[in-house]
């Protein structure tokens, strides 16, 4: 398929078929930097950058944390779409939130998330190079699983157009899986929509927010570089069926969507020659 500038829109199916040759695991979603220092720095910076926005998320005393934070006993909720072995979930959501909603079209990758959740739920792990997830085995927080594509996936009521296959940890008096959230996080997968997809998948993530003045989308990605006199540019890979995409074509993506862009960061300390990776808040 191709837009009206010829520029080649993404096939669910080939990307799905792509990602089906790579391994589970941290170094086959990370496109071989699994193994290096990019996985910790990644999820340094993501920690970082939620408590900076949302500073109440700060377990230890700090400089962003609130002198007199307010008492809640409310759930702070989160999910991670597109989120292949569950590697945010595990060393960043689950440091910051109580409930994570997981979701994954890629059969190999949800299968192995699963196998983690339900490893760490029994204080263990099959991979010695990996921790147990936080706060499953003592029931202080979830992991909930869905099999789907973003295309079809909607927030808000994640079991339409998706599988559900279980949950891990903390299990609710009453039924939470329509509940809305308080992080939506994307990072490395939306390059598999559409323009058009894209701009529906946002709208939708919009409307399943918890707080329209305080919950965050946040959107980190590889970036390609504006044209030369300062156009937006996407640009298309065959091998695996995605798109890159420049900053002004995400922050039209966003303007499009009706979403307002509160914070942008650019990720520092990744190796050197790879694509420059952003990251954008956005309500």
């Amino acid at each position: 398929m191709t837009t009206p500038n010829s520029v080649p829109q993404p096939v669910v199916v080939d990307g799905i078929e792509y990602w089906n040759t790579q391994p589970a695991n941290y170094d086959g979603v990370l496109g071989g930097f699994g193994t290096g220092s990019l996985p910790r720095i990644d999820a340094l910076g993501s920690r970082q950058l939620l408590m900076y926005l949302l500073p109440e998320l700060c377990t230890v005393k700090s400089a962003v944390q609130p002198l007199k934070p307010k008492p809640s006993n409310r759930r702070i909720r989160a999910v991670e779409v597109g989120a292949g072995v569950g590697r945010v979930t595990s060393d960043v959501l689950l440091h910051l939130v109580h409930d994570v909603v997981l979701v994954e079209p890629v059969d190999s990758f949800v299968q192995e998330a699963v196998k983690r959740g339900q490893e760490s739920a029994e204080g263990r792990t099959s991979d010695p190079s990996l921790k147990v997830w936080k706060g499953i085995q003592d029931k202080n927080k979830s992991v909930m699983f869905y099999k789907g594509t973003l295309q079809a996936f909607d927030p808000a009521h994640p079991t339409n157009g998706t599988t559900p296959l279980g949950r891990v940890g903390y299990a609710p008096p009453e039924d939470d899986s329509e509940s809305l959230f308080d992080i939506i996080w994307c990072q490395w997968c939306l390059g598999h929509l559409s323009d058009s997809d894209l701009v529906a998948f946002f709208k939708r993530c919009k409307a399943a927010t918890r707080e329209t003045d305080k919950s965050l989308i946040v959107v980190k990605e590889n970036l390609c570089s504006d044209t030369d006199d300062g156009r937006p540019l996407t640009i298309f890979d065959e091998s695996d069926s995605s798109l890159t995409r420049s900053d002004l074509a995400w922050k039209k993506a966003f303007t499009d969507a009706g979403l307002t862009l509160v914070y942008e960061q650019t990720q520092l300390g990744f190796p050197h020659g790879l694509f420059e990776v952003k990251m954008y808040a956005l309500r």
